[in-house]
């Protein structure tokens, strides 16, 4: 049985989008993997550029709002902004909670590959803890 993870930022338009993205590529044997919104919006273009630079497709991928999961069981809930950590709805007791703080790419300013840098910056972030995170698991 996979362990059931559920990635939540605020827009699930890049952080979130790309958390799914990358632990779907690299241990998608071992987890199920989804990615929600407490606003959810679009999926970033930088996003799906970033993902792609490293082989991995998320074009497909869309937005969804946490309450299309509501009465899920989720193993893991993490949050990858701080916005989405206060405003996650509540999950099952046996669900674990995980915060990780990633700066939100989307926020960034400047030319395309000024902000295309930013995209790059919170993916490497993303993959280094998923990393860590799939190792304990």
């Amino acid at each position: 049985m996979k362990t059931r993870v559920l990635f939540v930022c605020t827009e699930n338009s890049a952080r979130s989008q790309m958390a799914e993205g990358l632990l779907r590529h690299d241990a998608g044997k071992r987890f199920e993997v989804s990615s929600a919104g407490t606003k959810p919006g679009q999926v970033r273009a930088e996003a799906i550029a970033a993902m792609r630079e490293v082989g991995i497709d998320i074009s497909g991928q869309r937005s969804k709002s946490v309450d299309e999961f509501a009465g899920q069981t989720f193993d893991y809930v993490i949050t990858v902004c701080d916005k989405a950590k206060e405003t996650c709805p509540v999950f099952p007791a046996t669900t674990r909670r995980i915060h990780w703080s990633i700066e939100d790419p989307a926020a960034a300013h400047g030319s395309e590959e000024e902000r295309l840098t930013k995209f790059r910056r919170a993916r490497d972030q993303i993959r280094s803890l998923l990393r860590h995170f799939a190792d304990e698991k």
